[in-house]
């Protein structure tokens, strides 16, 4: 019985990536010497990095006038890195789609003022927002799509400030057009690699030199290696950005997670058990939150369908219920598998009910 992890992060990873990287752990260039063990001022280690940014710049058509920056410290570290790096009049804007863009909104509170623009939502359930409501900040930071709450952007208008995104959760997963932003940012363990880095793709025009901490100026960053990184998430980033090429690139991708979320959805739609949290074109396309009504229920499920292989389906726990994370190394088959546990479960409960 094969085992899927439906977790929100750290995600899957491609089989085959986990098996070259197992080899790799004994022995890399020299016999007996470890990627983990490997110098990042290596020659060796030199390939894998440059290897690294050129894939993410081909498989996200990265112009040069982008710098890629690789730090740690997790998406959080940029909530305040942002508005450390990116302040002028010290005003910034954010659309509150949920919790993580909260938690990036109280972090920049810490350094100016913070307007909160509330999402709007048009009559397909398309998420979107009031361009008109952005007014004199140094920049509009936006949560294109939101792993605890299952929703994402459909539309995001054109503005006159630099656009931020945090794209941790859909990064790879679907396409997004770099030129529209000033500054994406993503922590690697969804669908990028292990857990350990993060990715900042940032227009060089924004990069300022400030009286800032070495490490938490992005200039520091900048075409360089400042500080010993993560290498062995680094490494294996690069082997997973390898298999996306692969596999025909994120517009393939995408494809993917399309129809693995559309069979997820399809089913909940027409089922008497479970029901979708999230309806409308915002749904995600990689985080499914949805529930049996009963939070007892909802946690049967769960033992329910551990017991079958199937992991980390509770939902988070500000919000409880179920969810499903499909991220790009989720194949089609986790997904249908799923809906095959579900509708088992569905029938069990069912003949239980009628048996009372």
């Amino acid at each position: 019985m094969s085992t899927y992890t439906y977790s929100a992060g750290p995600g899957m990873l491609p089989t085959e990536v986990m098996q070259e990287i197992q080899q790799h752990l004994l022995t890399f260039e020299y016999e007996g010497v470890s990627i983990i063990e490997t110098s990042h001022r290596s020659a060796s280690f030199q390939r894998v990095v440059d290897s690294l940014e050129w894939r993410l710049r081909r498989l996200m058509h990265i112009p040069e006038n982008y710098a890629v920056l690789w730090l740690q410290g997790g998406a959080t570290l940029q909530f305040s890195m942002i508005p450390m790096n990116l302040r002028k009049q010290n005003r910034f804007a954010y659309v509150d789609t949920g919790i993580w863009s909260k938690k990036a909104m109280e972090d920049a509170k810490h350094f100016g003022e913070v307007d909160v623009i509330h999402p709007l939502v048009d009559a397909t359930g398309g998420m979107s927002f009031e361009s008109s409501l952005v007014q004199k900040v140094d920049y509009l930071h936006v949560t294109l799509n939101n792993t605890i709450e299952g929703t994402r952007f459909t539309h995001i208008p054109e503005i006159d400030v630099p656009l931020i995104a945090d794209a941790s959760s859909n990064i790879l997963a679907e396409q997004i057009d770099v030129e529209r932003f000033g500054v994406i940012y993503a922590g690697a363990q969804k669908n990028i690699g292990p857990a350990g880095l993060t990715v900042v793709i940032i227009r060089r025009d924004l990069i300022q030199s400030l009286q800032l901490p070495s490490y938490l100026q992005y200039a520091s960053h900048v075409d360089t290696l400042f500080n010993t990184p993560s290498t062995f998430s680094m490494y294996a980033a690069e082997r997973v950005l390898k298999w996306v090429e692969d596999c025909g690139g994120v517009e393939a991708m995408e494809r993917l997670n399309r129809q693995k979320s559309d069979r997820i959805y399809s089913y909940l739609e027409e089922s008497t058990c479970f029901s979708p949290i999230v309806t409308g074109a915002r749904r995600s396309l990689t985080n499914i939150p949805f529930t049996t009504g009963n939070q007892e229920r909802d946690q049967r499920f769960e033992r329910y369908a551990l017991e079958r292989g199937l992991l980390e389906l509770g939902g988070h726990r500000s919000v409880g219920g179920l969810r499903a994370s499909l991220y790009n190394a989720m194949p089609l088959e986790g997904a249908e598998r799923l809906v095959d546990v579900m509708r088992a479960f569905e029938e069990e409960t069912h003949v239980s009910h009628q048996n009372i």
